[in-house]
């Protein structure tokens, strides 16, 4: 293994005692979970040794030489280190402690440190750490608390900066918030001091490796299939959609599963603010904003990406998450050709998100007046797809409404499937059923020169989905 070493020599080291001690927390429900932070949890003492572990590593070895070998190679060469060190140092542990800490390591080295395990567990959909001290994930729409714990605070900011650098953005005092992305697409937003009193505060949202579609939404139970042909029918008659939502409620999930219904032969636009879309087709141009450097320039703004797009030749503009002006230029989208577009905003009903569209394009400056920008609204818009997070956890499409125009001042929208809901069982499960309101789509006329028919019994007033 010298090879890999630079030229110094270390005194030896004095034997360290480690302690066991056992932290009182929840059982984690996954073995990645379980082994990783059950070994850190019981050895606090280890947490210590992993990143003097890492400095040294970094000291001793030649890392141009390391980033060439394999991952298998590489795993071979630190776990070698590693147990050499665990000899000097005296520390006791079995095999499978020692294959744990040597995975740890290595997280430390090449990954993201202690959330690596949280990162390859398929069952995290979300990681939110509150400061070096707490950990909590969300699985199955439920919050739980991790045993993942980081040394102290300078060890949580290496972590984030490793995360932020890697897209070439920053977070320090004088820019204390910033959006992120993984090199896998998880989502990630962090706050630190000043502005997060007691300390770092990172949220994740985690990439799926498993794109979702309106097939797999129907297996989770989000809506049902006769919801799903109605929105494979829009999304590929060109109709332009809204997805409205809460925070965590699957909007970006639900745009990514229609977007799965947009013929190959279009060309697709995406802006987002961290891009995390996950679109199948083979066009598809990806856009992402930038923030302003240290002397407050350089900074790219979703309205200057949207007027962007429309010189790029775009059958469809897809925005991630329509949050300010850029509201203005979406609309103008819509209504010059560019039909079948799509964005989310945050709303907690179909009404709610005409208003927010109405308050962001009245931020543009145009100096619009209101019934101006409503008929703007209904001009461009067919429908409008309202999410909700369940008391239980899941999430749901709770309406499907279609945007009729104008009657004077009010833009008419009738709902045509809604979410019932009926009682919470003993499990705490919310129980409900989907069912049409007796409303037939009108923009399903216009979908006919297409080939796109859906039968009228899908409507019946009343009808259980």
């Amino acid at each position: 293994m010298s090879f890999l070493f630079n030229n110094s020599s270390k005194d030896p080291r004095p034997p360290v005692s480690v302690d066991v001690v056992q932290l009182p927390h929840e059982e984690p429900k996954t073995e990645i979970n379980r082994v990783h932070g059950d070994l850190m949890a019981k050895r606090p003492r280890l947490l210590d040794e992993k990143l003097k572990l890492h400095g040294l590593i970094v000291d001793e070895f030649n890392l141009n030489l390391l980033e060439k070998l394999s991952p298998e190679e590489m795993h071979r060469q630190v776990k070698a280190y590693v147990g050499n060190y665990i000899r000097t140092e005296r520390i006791a542990l079995n095999q499978k402690e020692l294959d744990t800490f040597t995975e740890e390591v290595i997280a430390e080295m090449t990954g993201f440190g202690p959330i690596e395990p949280l990162l390859k567990d398929p069952t995290v959909s979300d990681i939110l750490i509150n400061t070096h001290t707490l950990c909590f994930v969300e699985r199955f729409g439920k919050l739980e608390r991790t045993n993942v714990r980081f040394k102290d605070e300078a060890h949580l900011l290496r972590i984030i900066n490793k995360i932020v650098s890697g897209i070439g953005r920053r977070v320090d005092e004088a820019s204390p918030m910033v959006d992120a992305r993984l090199p896998d697409g998880s989502r990630v937003n962090v706050a630190i001091r000043p502005i997060a009193v007691d300390g770092p505060m990172v949220s994740i949202r985690k990439f799926s490796e498993r794109p979702f579609n309106l097939e797999r939404l129907i297996e989770v139970d989000a809506l049902r299939p006769a919801m799903a042909d109605l929105l494979k029918a829009a999304v590929r008659g060109r109709v332009s959609l809204v997805i409205s939502g809460g925070t965590g409620t699957g909007k970006t999930t639900m745009l990514n599963a229609l977007s799965d219904c947009i013929p190959d032969d279009e060309r697709l636009i995406t802006i987002e603010d961290a891009a995390e879309l996950q679109l199948q087709q083979l066009h598809v141009g990806r856009m992402e904003t930038r923030p302003p450097n240290a002397e407050g320039k350089g900074e790219v703004r979703q309205r200057d990406l949207v007027k962007n797009a429309l010189r790029m030749r775009p059958d469809r503009i897809i925005i991630g998450e329509c949050r300010g002006d850029e509201a203005f230029d979406m609309l103008q989208a819509m209504n010059t050709g560019h039909e079948g577009s799509m964005t989310t905003v945050h709303a907690n009903s179909p009404r709610d998100a005409l208003k927010r569209l109405e308050q962001m394009v009245a931020m543009s400056g145009m100096g619009l007046p209101i019934p101006s920008i409503r008929a703007q609204i209904a001009s461009a818009i067919t429908v409008v797809m309202q999410l909700q997070r369940m008391p239980d956890g899941r999430r749901r499409l709770t309406s499907i409404d279609e945007i009729r125009g104008m009657e004077g001042d009010v833009i008419q929208m009738h709902e045509i499937f809604k979410f019932v809901k009926e009682q919470t069982d003993a499990k705490g499960n919310l129980v409900g059923h989907f069912e049409a309101s007796g409303i037939r789509p009108q923009f399903l006329q216009d979908l006919k020169p297409y080939g796109i028919e859906l039968p009228n019994g899908l409507f019946e007033p009343g009808r259980r989905l």
